[in-house]
């Protein structure tokens, strides 16, 4: 890894998203309606549409959804980091979410990363930025 992650700009609704995020916490949004977590974090419930939504502090762990080894991408900061893992994961809260996950060493010739599907993960922060990685002796 070289140089700083590009963090999104925050605004006046994701800046709390992004300030957690630099305090080591990750934050998703539950509905007061129905009572459904999700993330990507919006100002609605995209289950039920209401605005009674709220942030929470997640736990911090999840299971392993989908990954795939990303072996060449020309966009900086990508470039700098190759093969580096892409995944989905499903937070213990429910929601799914895009991220990284941080792995000893990807593979340059193959996918075996040492993961699995289910696996169980914990989100670590690297510059600000939640990613994640297997739980020990998972």
């Amino acid at each position: 890894m070289t140089g700083r992650f590009d963090l999104p700009e925050a605004d006046a609704f994701t800046r709390t998203y992004w300030d957690a995020a630099a305090e080591g916490r990750l934050l998703i949004r539950r509905c007061g309606a129905c009572g459904r977590a999700h993330h990507y974090p919006r100002e609605f419930c995209p289950h039920c549409w209401s605005e009674d939504v709220t942030w929470e502090t997640a736990s911090g762990r999840a299971t392993l959804y989908t990954w795939s080894v990303v072996h060449r991408n020309d966009l900086p900061p990508f470039s700098d980091r190759v093969p580096y893992v892409a995944a989905v994961v499903e937070l213990a809260e429910g929601p799914r979410m895009m991220t990284e996950i941080v792995v000893a060493a990807p593979h340059r010739d193959g996918e075996d990363v040492g993961l699995s599907g289910g696996a169980d993960l914990e989100v670590v922060f690297r510059e600000g930025v939640p990613v994640f990685r297997p739980v020990a002796g998972g």
